[in-house]
């Protein structure tokens, strides 16, 4: 080899097995997708397997309830900086009467469910990462083999379902807050009565707009659950290990829901739901 060459295949090389580790990234991400729903199948036809209301519950709980104020939060926000942004170019046009259309369509089919689930990431998924790494590296989930309990079943399966579950709900609250942040912002400084700003909400926007970002958030929460999660299982290397699982996991699910946001709009689009 030549001292030509040597940094160029050096290159490929790294190229090379940065792209068979995101692969297997992947493959291991779709794996842990196949196994929750093989046992949610298996609970839902036999009756000796269950995969545990109260963890479920309590997962909710701390992923999703938990959430509900920095989600307002950040959604009210939102709503209030769509309006002053939109109201000088929308009133030099003659057309500021249309900031409640616009503010509409942009929280229900993007904004509410994409606010949540980065809300969500930060919150919650960087959470369970650090929690189920931490069982790795305690060796819990070896105990939990030893006795023949399978570590999906009883840890990733009930995080992916109140993922799932929380952002839908989550994704509602964003939506109505952002509206109403806005809808305030318009009475107050743009003087748009209750009543038009309902009108122009409601003549803008369908039940399909407010559906299809259900869809999505419904994806969000599976994609930031079973990263999250896949994540957790995957630590190796003590506590820095859990460290980079959870950085791992914040920007991999970032990544990924803008991505399955874009994947969407563009299915959407095609089939012409907008």
């Amino acid at each position: 080899m030549s001292e030509d060459t040597a940094p160029q295949q050096s290159a490929v090389a790294a190229v090379g097995e940065r792209t068979i580790g995101i692969l297997d990234h992947i493959g291991g991400l779709w794996w842990l997708l196949a196994e929750t729903v093989r046992w949610l199948m298996i609970a839902a036809v036999s009756k000796k397997v269950r995969v545990g209301r109260v963890a479920i519950t309590s997962q909710m709980v701390r992923i999703g309830v938990s959430s509900v104020f920095i989600v307002a939060l950040v959604s009210g926000s939102i709503g209030f900086i769509l309006g002053f942004q939109m109201a000088p170019p929308l009133d030099n046009l003659g057309s500021v009467h249309l900031v409640p259309n616009i503010i509409a369509v942009a929280v229900l089919r993007e904004l509410g469910p994409l606010i949540a689930a980065i809300v969500m990431v930060g919150f919650a998924g960087a959470s369970i990462a650090a929690e189920i790494g931490t069982m790795v590296v305690g060796e819990e989930i070896e105990a939990l083999e030893a006795h023949a309990l399978n570590p999906v079943r009883f840890l990733v399966v009930p995080r992916v379902i109140a993922s799932v579950v929380s952002l839908v709900c989550l994704s509602v609250i964003s939506d109505l807050v952002a509206i109403f942040a806005a809808a305030v912002m318009s009475k107050t400084i743009l003087g748009i009565s209750w009543i038009a700003y309902y009108d122009g909400t409601v003549s803008q926007v369908g039940p399909i707009d407010f559906l299809t970002g259900l869809a999505k958030a419904a994806i969000f929460g599976l994609l930031i659950g079973l990263i999250a999660c896949g994540n957790g299982l995957k630590v190796t290397g003590g506590a820095a290990g859990v460290g980079r699982a959870t950085t791992g996991t914040v920007v991999q699910s970032v990544v990924a829901v803008i991505f399955a946001d874009l994947l969407f709009t563009v299915v959407f689009y095609a089939l012409k739901l907008f």
